[in-house]
């Protein structure tokens, strides 16, 4: 018996109590383990409440996010495969993961923090990461090459759609390439990360990194992200919401990785796409910016535009796109 098994049983009687003797008995262990399990969890800063006569629970509203907390909610197999780790706060999950990944560390190691003191985003920029917010990066060994690693974002963007709709109810939208959006703003980024292994060609690790908005912060979000940062609650979302999305973006991720197969997640990557029919500016690697009209994203996941007054398509495989407004009507 582990202590995950002794938390999923508190948290599905969440803010009743179960004595000991029943939880030994669900459990097929003694109470003297149970205990022991109770004690240890405790030790960790789980708030388990303990009465006499009574037994053990996990109270209400109590906000619980702990490696056992997620590893409970994992399906059997993604449980046996991943390693989970939480943190109150790191200067970045990506960059830690990074430096574990360069020691040795296997796949499936899982980093997760309730704030982030310098999280990054694409090209370096920062990401706004206040408690309150999931901030997780998974380390993956894929067998294959550097083209193909737009595909773990891609996937990454599809099971954290999923998590975030299962979680919040509300529908989610992906701007291309990695970024979530509820009601037209932005409630998740992702960041993916690898090393090359320049003699064979592949990829020796990468990071798949979702940083996921839950809440407004309390004091607002900062000047420059009026408008553009959105969360998955309107207010305090509810209690275990932080686990149960770790949770869920590990249990849809983890079946799309190991499967494979682009069939598995590029149509729903392309049915969730929120940018065709736009006009855009496309800001590339190099070059001037110019507009252009979002017509589709293709096989290798590149998003596909017209840039105005030309009649010929360009692929993007990189570079970014900004929302243009829509010009005014004109009246006769």
């Amino acid at each position: 018996m582990s202590k995950a098994e002794v938390l999923a049983a508190l948290e599905s009687a969440r803010g009743h109590y179960r004595s000991g003797q029943a939880l030994a008995r669900q459990l097929g262990v003694s109470r003297n383990a149970v205990w022991k399990a109770v004690a240890s969890l405790r030790a960790d800063g789980v708030p388990i409440e303990a009465a006499t006569n009574r037994g053990y629970r996990l109270p209400a509203g109590a906000d619980i996010l702990h490696a056992d907390a997620v590893t409970a909610l994992l399906s059997p197999e993604v449980a046996g495969a991943l390693q989970i780790e939480v943190y109150d706060r790191l200067p970045g999950t990506n960059a830690a993961l990074r430096a574990r990944a360069t020691q040795g560390a296997p796949e499936g190691l899982v980093l997760i923090a309730q704030a982030q003191s310098a999280g990054r985003g694409r090209n370096g920029r920062s990401f706004f990461s206040p408690p309150g917010g999931l901030y997780m990066s998974l380390l993956v060994r894929p067998d294959f090459g550097a083209r193909q690693a737009v595909y773990l974002t891609v996937m990454a963007a599809v099971a954290a759609a999923r998590a975030c709709e299962s979680l919040c109810g509300a529908p989610i939208r992906i701007k291309w390439v990695n970024d979530l959006w509820r009601d037209g703003r932005k409630v998740c980024g992702i960041l993916t990360e690898a090393s090359l292994d320049v003699e064979s060609g592949l990829l020796d690790y990468a990071i798949v990194g979702p940083g996921f908005n839950l809440m407004p912060p309390p004091d607002g979000w900062p000047d420059e992200l009026q408008g553009i940062a959105g969360s998955l609650f309107d207010a305090a979302p509810p209690p275990g919401a932080r686990a149960k999305l770790a949770a869920a973006f590990l249990n849809e991720f983890w079946p799309l990785y190991h499967c494979g197969r682009t069939s598995s997640f590029l149509p729903e990557y392309r049915a969730r796409q929120a940018l065709p029919g736009c006009t855009v500016q496309v800001c590339p690697g190099r070059g001037a910016p110019y507009t252009a009209t979002v017509l589709a994203v293709d096989d290798e996941c590149r998003l596909v535009v017209r840039p105005c007054g030309r009649t010929e398509t360009v692929a993007l495989s990189s570079g970014e796109v900004h929302i243009l407004p829509a010009a005014p009507a004109t009246s006769l």
